[in-house]
């Protein structure tokens, strides 16, 4: 599935409305008590309405009068519905990926085989994907839609599992080992594979990834809980200074009605914050489906902002995946342009990233595709079968291929494969390169090298995140040599040649005994138990059940690259919880020193210095100061949404910026917001 199909814009009309629905809904008893700001919120408009409905029936105005209490009240269940609407629209958001999903999940018909009794027959029919039940079995063949979940028992073949994954190159799926698996949705693109399905209607994959979606609950992180402690805290302070104003209010000789009781505290504790914590943390997951990163949990999203160590493979992270040609190795006997043009003619029908690069190489050696004749010839494709592709010309025939396929048709031919040839294919395995075995009418005329090429700006990404303060370390099966090469090459921190399951394990386990958080990515079942060891494990989507199982993310792209992007997705979490955090307790702080002076100064002259923005009157002050209250949630729900772009400057600097720009700013913003309510309201007052 492409990146596109995931992305939706911040705030779409239907999603508006859909959330506006849902915060309604989440304005009932069973959805209250979401955390302890919110919480004594709503205390706080209870305690309104109980205000308002009393100087309703009695007429009596000791408590303010009832057009002003209802102001109140009203504004108050507006903060409530804003809060409940910033995270609303971002589950609303996340629904709407999930619906991007389902399109991939339509209806196909299934080729299924009938059974008399417990006996399978040849006899095939017809039927929806949707009767197909665990354990029963399918035919599919080149053009077929997979129509469900299921393990190759039989066969192998070529499959585009594009519509699931966004990758366009297809894979090879057959029966017996890790890469039997098939998923429902994908296509087969050659050959005959008879299928089990795995699963019922309803579990699949997909169902699970959009049950993933769909379930925007999640569980509180470490880091979440501290600032959940962290607002408790300060609502506490606020509360004991709200409680302190009744006195100081009575010798004063300025009685505070219970409205401004409420309205005060619930402006002085931090509503902001405490009303977008959950939409931040949807938003993340958020971010990261809308990188085709599916997460089970809002705690991995940010753990990854948190992390310490990256293992990372090297084939597809490190390396561009697709090995190019670098040299050509003839047989002693065969002449060099004898072997280039034998070795471009094999390739004239190869469309892989390796069979144009084996043409482009043997262009720079003089040898030009277009001035070689292929008139009547016979282009043999690659199959997963034969593992071998070429030619047929003119009675000549040239293939080209993996060594052990090529060493096949040779010995069934009645020929000797070179032993110098062979020297050659272990020195370029050894090397950590890929030898293509070139034959001629059955004998072997060469070698073709291919190697891993550094991707393209690679190791400015490592030093990014080594900026961040996270440790790469590459894993490979390559011998130590070739590894070290790679990986000073590279720019990566540390590596793991030679890796089998259990030194990722060991590796793991020692750098978290250290107090490091670590995350990895895998595809295999031998990865399974590193993913689950790992504090982020990143599943492929075309990776085994175990994989996904273990892991708490898959990636839909099958992107090993992408777990860069996870920790910047969950770095600009962080960061965004943070910079929010920072804007509204300064919020706070500002709104007490513009709110109480206000208050007291008629009782009180020597405030006047205090009472800077110099506010019409107490009453003002304080349903100016809930109004401000009430709008300045809703105006930050796309910030919460978009999350504050992060830059890997460090800790230090990051924390400066906060204070300069949000910090400042928080305290500026409610001082220009509240003076412009309160010449408002003062037309009516």
């Amino acid at each position: 599935m492409s990146e596109n199909n995931h992305k939706t814009k911040l705030l779409e009309p239907a999603l508006v409305s859909g959330a506006l629905k849902q915060a309604f809904v989440k304005l009932s008893p069973k959805s209250m008590f979401r955390n302890p700001v919110m919480f004594t919120v709503e205390i706080g408009t209870a305690i309104m309405l109980a205000v308002t409905l009393y100087t309703a029936f009695t007429g009596d105005t000791k408590q303010g009068s009832f057009g002003y209490n209802l102001a109140v009240f009203i504004i108050l269940v507006l903060t409530l519905l804003f809060a409940n609407f910033a995270e609303a629209i971002a589950e609303a958001r996340g629904k709407a990926q999930a619906e991007s999903l389902r399109k991939t999940r339509e209806e196909t018909p299934a080729k299924k085989v009938l059974a008399v009794g417990e006996v399978y027959t040849n006899e095939i029919k017809i039927v929806p994907s949707s009767q197909l039940r665990k354990g029963d079995f399918f035919i599919c063949e080149a053009g077929d839609m997979i129509p469900m979940d299921g393990e190759i028992i039989q066969g192998l073949a070529t499959i585009d599992e594009s519509a699931i994954t966004g990758e366009s190159a297809p894979v090879i799926r057959e029966s017996g080992g890790d890469k039997s698996s098939v998923t429902g949705g994908t296509k087969v693109l050659s050959d005959r594979i008879k299928v089990r399905v795995t699963t019922d209607p309803g579990e699949s994959f997909l169902d699970k990834m959009i049950a993933l979606v769909e379930g925007a609950s999640r569980q509180k992180t470490p880091n979440e809980i501290a600032l959940t402690i962290l607002l408790a805290s300060f609502t506490l302070v606020f509360t004991i200074v709200c409680v302190t104003l009744k006195p100081f209010g009575d010798y004063a000789n300025t009685p505070i009605t219970i409205a401004a009781f409420v309205s005060l505290f619930v402006c002085l504790i931090p509503t902001t914050i405490g009303g977008l914590l959950s939409a931040i943390g949807i938003a993340g997951m958020d971010r990261a489906l809308r990188a085709n990163v599916i997460t089970k949990s809002g705690k991995a999203v940010e753990t990854a902002g948190d992390i310490d160590t990256l293992l990372l493979d090297k084939t597809g992270t490190i390396t561009i995946g697709n090995r190019k040609a670098t040299h050509f190795w003839p047989a002693y006997e065969v002449g060099k342009k004898e072997f280039f043009e034998a070795c471009t003619l094999a390739s004239l029908a190869d469309e892989t990233p390796e069979g144009k690069s084996i043409i482009e190489l043997a262009a720079e050696k003089g040898i030009k595709a277009a001035q070689l004749t292929s008139e009547n010839a016979t282009f043999i494709e690659f199959t997963a079968e034969t593992r071998s592709s070429g030619i047929n010309l003119d009675g000549v025939r040239i293939r080209k291929g993996a060594f052990d396929a090529i060493r096949n048709i040779v010995a069934k031919a009645g020929h000797t494969f070179p032993a110098g040839m062979e020297e050659k294919v272990k020195e370029i395995s050894s090397n950590g390169g890929t030898p293509l075995v070139v034959s001629r009418n059955e004998q072997v005329i060469g070698v073709i090298e291919l190697q891993d090429i550094i991707k393209p700006g690679i190791r400015e990404r490592f030093e990014r995140l080594r900026r961040m303060g996270v440790k790469t370390v590459m894993v490979t099966g390559d011998n130590p040599l070739t590894a070290k090469y790679i990986a000073e090459k590279a720019g990566v921190d540390d590596f793991i040649a030679e890796a089998k399951p259990e030194d990722k394990m060991i590796y793991i386990r020692k750098e978290q005994e250290g107090g490091k958080l670590v995350a990895m990515m895998g595809d295999g079942t031998n990865d399974a138990p590193a993913l689950a060891q790992a504090d982020v494990g990143v599943a492929m989507n075309s990776g085994t059940q175990a994989a996904k199982e273990a892991g708490n993310m898959v990636d839909l792209d099958n992107d090993p690259t992408k777990l860069i992007e996870i920790v910047e997705i969950g770095k600009q979490l962080l960061m965004t919880r943070g910079t929010l955090t920072t804007f509204s307790i300064a919020n706070d702080v500002a709104k007490y020193f513009a709110i109480v002076p206000a208050l007291f100064v008629t009782a009180i002259p020597a405030l006047q210095g205090l009472n800077i923005m110099h506010l019409a009157s107490p009453e003002s002050a304080i349903l100016s100061a809930v109004i401000f209250n009430a709008i300045i949630i809703p105006a930050l729900i796309p910030l919460a949404l978009k999350g504050v772009a992060y830059k890997p400057i460090g800790a230090s600097a990051l924390l400066r910026r906060n204070l300069l720009i949000y910090g400042f700013g928080g305290v500026l913003i409610p001082f220009i917001g509240i003076k412009i309510i309160d010449l408002f309201l003062s037309l009516f007052m």
